[in-house]
């Protein structure tokens, strides 16, 4: 990304604008497909292991997530903190929606400094992120207290192996 580039942005005008520039724009209209995100929205606890490679054994998976609004509702900041064994790790992902391809985009940032695409997608509570060399497919419980997450890597982007499995519970 280009240091002043703007994501999801539908504007018109040849100077940009946005808040980090001073010059505001006409407030433009909230994607409704936004309000699918509310699902996510508050504090988890998570839980699971990563999955056991000939070389490598299972290691515990320990972490709190958060999932809120930024202001004025385009975007949601989700900050992981926790442990795979013994390793302090975390992260924060920025999610949004980009009217030009009608997609969800999440933008990671990692405790080890690796800076990862994905998009989103939602249908019923099956939730799909997908980039490169991850993707991840979560299901919500019913009651939509509880997503079960079956996350995969890939080298060469072509095949697929599960990486790892873990449950979120909300806890407010």
């Amino acid at each position: 990304m280009q240091e002043d580039q703007t994501l999801f942005a539908s504007t018109s005008s040849e100077s940009p604008t946005g808040v980090s520039s001073g010059r505001l724009a006409e407030t433009r209209e909230r994607p409704p497909e936004l309000e699918q995100l509310n699902v996510f929205i508050g504090r988890w606890m998570t839980e699971g292991e990563t999955v056991a490679e000939p070389d490598v054994p299972s290691m515990p998976i320990v972490a709190s997530d958060v999932y809120e609004w930024l202001p004025g509702r385009y975007f949601v900041m989700h900050p992981a903190y926790g442990r795979i064994g013994n390793v302090g790790v975390g992260g924060l992902e920025v999610i949004g929606f980009d009217p030009t391809t009608r997609q969800f985009q999440c933008y990671f940032f990692d405790s080890q400094g690796n800076a990862t695409r994905h998009t989103l997608s939602g249908r019923d509570d099956v939730w799909t992120w997908q980039g490169t060399h991850a993707r991840c497919t979560g299901r919500f419980s019913d009651d939509r207290k509880m997503l079960t997450a079956r996350h995969e890597r890939s080298d060469d982007g072509v095949r697929w192996v599960p990486s790892m499995n873990v449950v979120l519970k909300r806890i407010d």
